[in-house]
């Protein structure tokens, strides 16, 4: 559900904000700032967040979030003016953007081998649930002025509320768990060894991945990112399209979009992976150059929405999460993910500044959108090509330092010294990733 509140906050608040314009009177240079503000905090929260759940557990955090982004909303429903907004909307993004990484930890810690990849990106489709509720609220309250904005913002409240309440049974992670029991106890293991981003930057076994992940996700994320913030005003003002036919076609690429994500579901966790994601890169980065080459015209519009919608369920966003998991120590998963997901945050921040000034020449933009969004999922294929051993494999097989031990030779039962996790954590060597 963190997906689906990160999606439905970030929607919401561009149709509330623009209903609350007149009513309460914040100026265009306002609404901007308050935007802007929701993204850097939900950076700054993936920052921070990934951090304190590896440090205080998946739980305390998971909850604490919840917490943040239920006052927030709050805030945005009562808002008198412009500071209690701003106020508002950082508490909600800084929640959102902590919530991410250790939600997605603590699924991946709970999931057996055999499903850990098609839960994780089970989030995908509640991240496009997340737009779709967004977008229903918006239909249902968009003429009401003030009291559609707080409509909006308290379907935000409530999802999250209900979350809240429904995580206060959820417990502590099994492997985060046993891997502070080790920390404390001084073990020599890999998950008690590996505690912070240094020893991300110190180890190549780490920082090729860390490396491959960020460079994949950033550049990847700067064509999405354009897509989502200005797929209506390249609609409009660069393909000659309405605005209610641009809409249309963005709510039937939702539906194509989520059917990707269930396509992906199903090959994630097969030795069909990898494959599955060289065709879904081809497809995504070559959806940029269709208008390109055939013209700015509805019939190629539509053809590049419809390519990017399928390639980018295979090579995106899902795929991003299932590496992060599997290439870290547990005492580091979610403070790599958070990184990751807050430099994205930035970079595709800065560049939408450029954005509408580039749309002047949208054949030139999209040829640099396509060779920026090539270069990230080259490094993608360059990172995670060959198989490797996942991270789960490797601290439930107990081994006690990656950098000295030859994994291809290590067996899987060695009994070596550290609390066995519980059955459904444990990882089979024989799996796919591997």
């Amino acid at each position: 559900m963190a997906s689906y509140i990160d999606a439905a906050a970030i929607v919401s608040s561009g149709t509330a904000l623009v209903l609350y314009q007149h009513s309460i009177g914040i100026t265009e240079s306002q609404i901007g700032i308050l935007s802007a503000a929701l993204t850097l905090s939900i950076a700054a929260g993936a920052f921070t967040g990934g951090s304190l759940g590896d440090r205080f557990g998946r739980r305390t955090v998971f909850l604490c979030t919840m917490a943040m982004i239920v006052l927030g909303a709050l805030l945005l429903i009562l808002a008198p003016g412009f500071g209690a907004l701003l106020a508002g909307m950082i508490l909600m993004g800084l929640g959102t953007g902590a919530d991410l990484p250790v939600s997605l930890a603590s699924i991946s810690e709970a999931a057996a081998d055999h499903h850990r990849g098609k839960l994780v990106g089970f989030s995908q489709i509640l991240w496009f649930g997340g737009i779709i509720g967004a977008n229903v609220a918006g239909i249902i309250a968009g003429n009401l002025g003030r009291l559609g904005g707080q409509i909006m913002f308290a379907h935000v409240a409530v999802v999250a509320l209900v979350v809240m309440i429904a995580r206060l049974s959820v417990p502590e992670s099994t492997a985060w768990s046993t891997a502070q029991r080790e920390r404390h106890a001084g073990a020599d293991t890999l998950r008690a060894r590996r505690t912070g981003i240094l020893d991300v930057l110190r180890d190549r076994t780490l920082l090729v991945p860390f490396l491959a992940i960020i460079g994949f996700y950033t550049l990847t994320n700067i064509g999405a990112n354009t897509g989502g913030q200005f797929g209506t005003y390249i609609g409009v003002n660069v393909v000659g399209l309405s605005v209610q036919i641009q809409s249309a076609l963005g709510i039937v690429m939702l539906g194509i979009g989520m059917l990707g994500a269930w396509g992906f579901m199903r090959v994630v966790d097969t030795p069909w992976r990898m494959r599955a994601y060289a065709v879904g890169a081809v497809l995504l980065a070559g959806s940029y150059l269709i208008p390109v080459l055939f013209g700015f015209t509805l019939v190629p519009w539509i053809a590049q929405s419809f390519f990017n919608a399928i390639g980018g369920a295979f090579a995106f966003e899902a795929i991003m999460k299932v590496w992060s998991q599997e290439s870290f120590p547990t005492l580091l998963r979610s403070t790599v993910q958070g990184y990751v997901i807050a430099v994205a945050r930035v970079v595709a921040a800065a560049v939408a500044l450029f954005t509408p000034a580039l749309m002047h020449t949208p054949g030139l933009a999209y040829f640099l959108i396509a060779a920026v969004v090539a270069i990230g999922l080259a490094c993608g294929w360059a990172g995670f090509r060959r198989p490797r051993p996942d991270a789960f494999s490797q601290e439930d097989a107990a081994v006690p330092d990656s950098r000295t031990t030859d994994h291809s030779s290590t067996s899987f039962d060695d009994p070596r010294g550290v609390p066995e996790l519980d059955r459904h954590d444990r990882v089979d060597a024989g799996g796919p990733h591997s």
